[in-house]
C-alpha cells in the first residue's frame, strides 16, 4: 500500500487528523489495531476546548456536537463548605467548553471517515515503523492474518503511550519527562441525572472529588483514593456516602443517587516524551505527553497536535516551504507544557497528598481563596480550561 501520510490510531487525534488532510487535499491511510466497536465505545475524556469544539465544527464533524453537546460556561470549586462559581465568558472574552464524550467525537468522525475519506483499516496491527529518517518510511502491519507494508511520506503515531510509533525513536535521540502522583480518581458511571449543571471541583481534608455528566441522564463522579486502589474494593453505597462528604455544603445542596452502572480507577501522572519528531515520523496526543485528568487536557491536546501538522503539511504542499512541518516538535511543545503547567496547578490545587501538612493545607485554601477573589487568578485558570492557542 501507498499513501502521503500513514496514521497509525483511530482514536480522537488519528481520526481528526485524517479528516483535516482529506479537507485539504491529502490522502492518508489509517491503521487501528482494534475493532470498530472498540473504538466507538472507549470511555476516556468528556471535556471539549474552545479550540477543539472550533476544529470540529470547520472540518464539518460538529454537527451531532452541535445538537447533544451541553455547552459549559463555568466550573464550580467548593472548599471549606462553600460554593464558588468560575464564570468562563465573563473572564476569557466569550470562550467556553462542551461536554461531549470523546466516544461520540470517535463515531462522528468514524463515520465521516467511512462515508468520504481514505482508507480506515480496523483490526490492522502495526508492528513496527521503519526507515523513519528515510524520505520513504514504512509502517509493518498485520492485516486480515498477513502481514503488510504502508509505504508513506510521513507517518504520524496517534497510537498512544504504548504504541510502536515512539519506541521508533532511538532512545539516544529521545528526552523523557515524568511524575507519578501517589493517588488516583475511582470513577463511576450512574444512571441519574447531574445533581449540578455545572463541573464541581471539590477540595476536602478527605481528599478531592468531581461531579461530571455524560449526558442529562447520566452522571461521572469521581473520588480521589489512595494509588493502587482496587475499584471492586468500594461498595457502590460507601462511594455515594463518600461523594456526600466530600461535596457537602454550608447551603444544603444534596446529592442525588442513582445505580452504578460501572466503576474503574484512573492512575495518576505527567508525562512528556521530546522531542515529537524524528525524521518523517511525528508523535501526537498520548504518544508524546500524558497528562492528569485533573485539566480535562488529553484529548485536546492531541487534538493540536493533528492540527498543527495538518496545517504545517498543507502549507508545505501549498508554498513548497517545510519551515512549519520542521517547528512541529517545538510547536506543540510550547503548548504541551502550558498544559502540563495547568494540569499539574489543578492537580496540586485540589488533591491531599498523604502526607500533607497542616501548613500546605493552608496554603491550598489560600490559593482557592485567591482564585476566586481575585480577577487576575480566576482569569487564569478560566483560560487555562478553556484551551490554549492552537497556533
Amino acid at each position: 500500500m501507498r499513501t502521503t501520510v500513514g496514521i497509525i490510531g483511530a482514536g480522537p487525534a488519528g481520526l481528526l487528523l485524517a479528516r483535516l488532510l482529506h479537507n485539504a487535499g491529502i490522502d492518508s491511510v489509517v491503521l487501528e489495531s482494534r475493532d470498530r466497536a472498540y473504538v466507538e465505545q472507549r470511555q476516556r475524556a468528556g471535556i471539549l476546548e474552545q479550540g477543539t469544539v472550533d476544529v470540529l465544527r470547520a472540518a464539518g464533524a460538529g454537527g451531532r456536537m452541535d445538537r447533544e453537546g451541553l455547552r459549559h460556561d463555568g466550573i464550580e470549586l467548593r472548599f471549606a463548605r462553600e460554593r464558588h462559581r468560575v464564570d468562563f465568558p465573563a473572564l476569557t472574552g466569550g470562550s467556553s467548553v462542551m461536554v461531549y464524550a470523546q466516544t461520540e467525537v470517535c463515531k462522528d468522525l468514524v463515520a465521516l471517515q467511512i462515508e468520504e475519506g481514505g482508507p480506515l483499516l480496523f483490526q490492522a496491527e502495526a508492528l513496527a515503523v521503519e526507515g523513519a529518517e528515510s524520505e520513504r518510511p514504512r509502517v509493518r502491519f498485520r492485516y486480515e492474518g498477513r502481514e503488510d507494508v504502508l509505504e508513506c511520506d510521513y507517518v504520524v503515531g496517534c497510537d498512544g503511550f504504548w504504541g510502536v510509533a515512539r519506541r521508533a525513536i532511538p532512545a539516544e535521540h529521545s528526552h523523557v519527562f515524568e511524575r507519578t502522583y501517589p493517588f488516583g480518581w475511582l470513577g463511576i458511571f450512574a444512571d441519574v441525572p447531574p445533581s449540578h449543571d455545572e463541573l464541581v471541583y471539590a477540595r476536602h481534608d478527605r481528599g478531592f472529588a468531581l461531579l461530571s455528566m455524560r449526558s442529562p441522564t447520566v452522571s461521572r463522579l469521581y473520588l480521589q483514593v489512595p494509588e493502587g486502589t482496587d475499584a471492586a474494593s468500594w461498595a457502590d453505597e460507601e462511594i455515594w456516602d463518600e461523594l456526600e462528604r466530600r461535596f457537602e455544603t454550608a447551603d444544603g445542596w444534596s446529592l442525588e443517587r442513582g445505580a452504578i452502572t460501572s466503576k474503574s480507577v484512573t492512575p495518576m501522572r505527567s508525562h512528556v516524551h521530546e522531542p515529537m519528531r524524528h525524521g518523517r515520523l511525528f508523535l501526537a496526543g498520548d504518544a508524546a505527553h500524558i497528562v492528569p485528568p485533573t485539566g480535562a487536557k488529553g484529548l485536546n491536546l492531541a487534538v493540536g497536535d493533528v492540527v498543527t501538522f495538518a496545517r504545517a503539511l498543507a502549507h508545505l504542499e501549498e508554498t513548497g516551504s517545510a519551515e512549519r512541518l520542521d517547528a512541529y516538535s517545538e510547536t506543540c511543545l510550547r503548548r504541551v507544557w502550558q498544559a502540563e503547567r495547568f494540569s499539574y496547578d489543578m492537580t496540586t490545587l485540589l488533591h491531599r497528598a498523604p502526607d500533607a501538612t497542616p501548613f500546605e493545607d493552608r496554603v491550598q485554601l489560600a490559593r482557592l481563596r485567591r482564585i476566586v477573589t481575585s480577577r487576575a487568578a480566576g482569569t487564569d485558570l478560566a483560560e487555562g480550561y478553556t484551551g490554549f492557542p492552537l497556533d
